[in-house]
């Protein structure tokens, strides 16, 4: 195996099953030391226990590897502190953070209790964001980081019925943009994953034979490849059955209007022509787009 983990630290979240369960076997089995995280809680995120870490842990160990387990909730910061401290006091670094903790409270945004909302992204985004701030110091002081974010073609593209998990998917997204900004001098690494893969947040979604095809075990190359010491930056690589694409956040050609008193009927007649997706770019920031609109309204005084 030429994509080797020897002498790195990872963190998986959400580790005790599923995909992260997946990502920390595959960590281990190349050479990664890794600590374990699950609270070991239901789908929808009620409960906790140690032992679903823990059984993990004993598979990685039975297999020559070395792993820690830690139960605590990726929306408790000061246990998230720990967590990390406890990687750092046992293996005295942490290389890699695979945010992959969440849960599903799925309804219609009309039927939807905002608690239900409120929490999803509470342990989605905030606990990524936890993760994110817990290890940032370290990676800075070492200048070596890989994080990987866990997003879903829900925050993407659209769900129906998961409208606080996809604002929460999003918004890891558009953490992972400023992260890789702001972690590059210090070689920290930021990019999301979107997997499609069965589990038991996606089991009542499909029927058994897609469930066949969509082994989460194929969603795993792309978590090492975004883990690994070669890792790109700000990339959204997507995942499922085998296959793998990317998404990207596109900024279209548009048209200058300017600031005359039809505008908003200019625009409206115009607007085929704004959302026209040839000569479409990446901008390598926010800034970017101001930039960008400053520049056409410049030409456009001649």
């Amino acid at each position: 195996m030429g994509m080797d983990f020897k002498g790195r630290v990872a963190i998986v979240t959400g580790a005790g099953g599923g995909l992260g369960r997946l990502h920390a076997l595959a960590l281990a089995q190349r050479g990664a030391k890794v600590l374990v995280n699950d609270l070991g809680g239901a789908v929808d995120g009620s409960g906790g226990s140690v032992s679903a870490a823990q059984a993990v842990v004993e598979e990685i160990r039975a297999a020559g590897g070395e792993a820690l387990a830690n139960g605590a909730s990726v929306t408790d910061f000061a246990a998230v502190e720990a967590m990390v401290q406890q990687a750092i006091d046992a293996w005295g670094r942490v290389d890699i953070l695979v945010n992959n903790a969440g849960i599903l409270r799925d309804k219609s945004f009309a039927k939807m209790d905002m608690a239900d909302f409120r929490l999803v992204v509470d342990v989605h985004l905030m606990g990524a964001a936890n993760c994110c701030k817990a290890v940032w110091p370290h990676m800075v002081a070492q200048q070596y980081g890989r994080i990987v974010m866990t997003t879903s073609s829900t925050g993407l593209y659209g769900n129906f019925g998961q409208s606080n998990y996809g604002a929460a998917k999003l918004a890891q997204v558009g953490l992972m943009q400023t992260l890789a900004i702001e972690g590059a001098k210090n070689n920290i690494r930021v990019n999301a994953l979107a997997p499609t893969a069965a589990t038991r947040m996606t089991e009542a979604l499909f029927p058994p034979q897609i469930l066949d095809a969509l082994k989460p075990e194929a969603v795993v190359p792309a978590m090492l490849v975004l883990a690994h010491e070669g890792a790109p930056t700000r990339t959204i690589l997507c995942a499922g059955g085998g296959s793998f694409e990317a998404a990207h956040i596109t900024l279209t050609q548009g048209v200058h209007i300017g600031l005359g008193d039809d505008a908003p009927e200019q625009l409206a007649a115009r607007l085929a022509e704004v959302t026209e997706r040839a000569g479409e770019q990446v901008p390598q920031s926010g800034a970017a787009q101001g930039t960008i609109e400053v520049q056409k309204a410049m030409a456009a005084r001649g």
